[in-house]
């Protein structure tokens, strides 16, 4: 018998396909809020979007195993490092079940901006995570104005110049 384990992100995909609702029908899309969180960060202190109001902010989902998110750490590093002075802030959210295996990750590829730990899925579900890593583009006022799932160092210039207007725009 071949047993298997749902990652916390995606068990209510699977539970949604289950009960005939489109997994679109769970998803933020573009121009709506962005649903508020409040998650364990690495500090004490716990992660909570409403409280960056006014920034704006790109929301990583991202998870040990996933070899793209790996890849997209670096690019993530130098566009807080870039941006942070005119109001830009990174929230890297971690969907692994075990801390552990976040922590490794984190160990071999340091992040230089601010990671949450979900290690229940429940943001994942609120936002519609299909894949890792998924990004959204969030505004001063707190609306998605971009997502995108995958990670390719290729294009990511395009999401530069989106977090440029954005940035740009008071």
């Amino acid at each position: 018998m071949t047993s298997f384990r749902l990652l916390p992100g995606v068990a209510w995909l699977v539970l949604a396909c289950w009960a005939g609702l489109p997994a679109s029908a769970l998803a933020v899309t573009v121009g709506q809020p962005a649903p508020d969180f409040e998650l364990r960060g690495q500090s004490a202190a716990p992660v909570k979007l409403s409280a960056l109001r006014g920034k704006v902010v790109y929301v990583d989902f991202w998870a040990s195993w996933c070899g793209p998110c790996r890849q997209s750490f670096p690019w993530m590093n130098d566009m807080q490092a870039k941006f942070a002075a005119r109001g830009f802030h990174i929230v890297a959210i971690n969907l692994d079940a075990k801390d552990a295996d976040a922590q490794k990750f984190l160990a071999e590829t340091s992040g230089k901006f601010q990671i949450a730990f979900d290690n229940k899925g429940v943001t994942p579900k609120q936002y519609g995570v299909k894949g890792m890593p998924t990004s959204y583009l969030i505004d001063r006022e707190g609306r998605v104005v971009y997502e995108h799932a995958g990670f390719n160092l290729s294009k990511t210039g395009e999401l530069e110049k989106q977090i440029e207007k954005l940035l740009d725009t008071k």
